[in-house]
């Protein structure tokens, strides 16, 4: 079998999933702010919305977000060409990365997302062209199937057409997308985890870089995956308890995390930043913090105080993060 070199000798490729309407720049500034290390990705961006409509709404971050991939949802070449020159050269992105594992209706109907695992030759010429306007890595994400399409041969078959176009990543979620019948949200919880089929992938195909994403949930779960793969993402984890970006960092990379209330406070400079510049309301920001407790005697206390005075008009940052951190223990 397969295995990795051990953990001293690289460093491993550990990422924060994207995630639709989760993983925006308030998000991933917050994630920053634990785990340095870790890749963030934005939410999937369609090219329409930045050809057509406000470009720097949707493209820009904050500095300190570095490494940062954009994902971008699309299936005409030129489109996304045009949005990947965009975000390389006046942006700065790090990777771009084509989204081919969404399973949602919105998605479908503009013919991208998973239902393109169903159409290799268009993704394969994507790829070329999104290659051909930017030096930065171009990956894909996508599903180990769809629909009834879960054998290893129709996922092997995929990634060779695709890589053959120029793309040396993959991030393989290890579930299959029901594209009718299924919500987005059932479609991660409900088709069952084939890491099998995965590492029969990477078995095939040691020269890719294969990033393993779904039910990371433990530092056990990530050791043991990068002991097979070159990478893990995790999803909803780093949503649901942020804070477990720490154990990662601390001990992938050797590196201690500041403390929960000191990530909380940190946030304050930056959501009054982010009102001065553009508006945005704090209950915008706190709402991807309410679960920096999570397990934590106070955390309660917390979670209350953000979800019901963060959204009131003229709330102080200061004081609402103050107040909230009364409890914690």
């Amino acid at each position: 079998m397969l295995r990795k070199p051990p953990m001293n000798t690289y460093t491993p490729h550990i990422s924060v999933a994207p995630m639709l309407d989760w993983t925006d720049r308030h998000c991933r500034y917050f994630h920053r702010l634990i785990a340095p290390h870790v890749r963030l990705y934005t939410e999937m961006i369609t090219t329409g919305a930045i050809l057509h409509g406000d470009e720097d709404r949707h493209l820009r971050f904050h500095d300190n977000e570095h490494p940062i991939a954009l994902q971008l949802g699309g299936s005409d070449p030129a489109a996304l060409a045009a949005c990947t020159k965009i975000a390389d050269q006046d942006y700065g992105y790090d990777e771009i990365n084509l989204n081919c594992g969404c399973p949602s209706d919105r998605v479908q109907n503009g013919s991208f997302g998973a239902c393109l695992m169903n159409t290799p030759d268009i993704v394969a010429r994507c790829v070329e062209a999104m290659r051909n306007a930017t030096d930065k890595p171009v990956t894909v994400k996508c599903r180990i199937g769809i629909d009834n399409s879960e054998e290893f041969s129709f996922l092997n078959n995929f990634i060779e057409d695709i890589s053959k176009a120029g793309c040396e990543m993959f991030i393989v979620h290890a579930r299959k997308a029901w594209l009718q019948g299924l919500s987005p949200k059932e479609n991660r919880e409900i088709p069952p985890l084939r890491y099998d089929i995965v590492q029969q992938l990477k078995e095939a195909h040691p020269a890719l870089t294969i990033i393993l994403n779904g039910g990371i949930r433990t530092l056990e779960d990530a050791r043991a995956r990068l002991d097979v793969f070159d990478g893990v993402m995790i999803g909803r984890e780093a949503y649901q308890n942020p804070y477990f970006l720490a154990d990662i960092e601390r001990d992938f990379y050797s590196h201690e995390s500041p403390a929960r209330a000191a990530i909380a406070r940190a946030m304050v400079p930056y959501m009054i930043e982010q009102g001065e510049l553009y508006g945005t309301p704090v209950k915008s920001i706190t709402r991807h913090m309410v679960n920096l407790f999570h397990g934590i005697p106070g955390g309660r206390h917390w979670r209350q105080v953000l979800s019901t005075e963060a959204h009131k008009d003229g709330v102080d940052a200061g004081a609402l993060i103050e107040t909230a951190l009364e409890k914690i223990q």
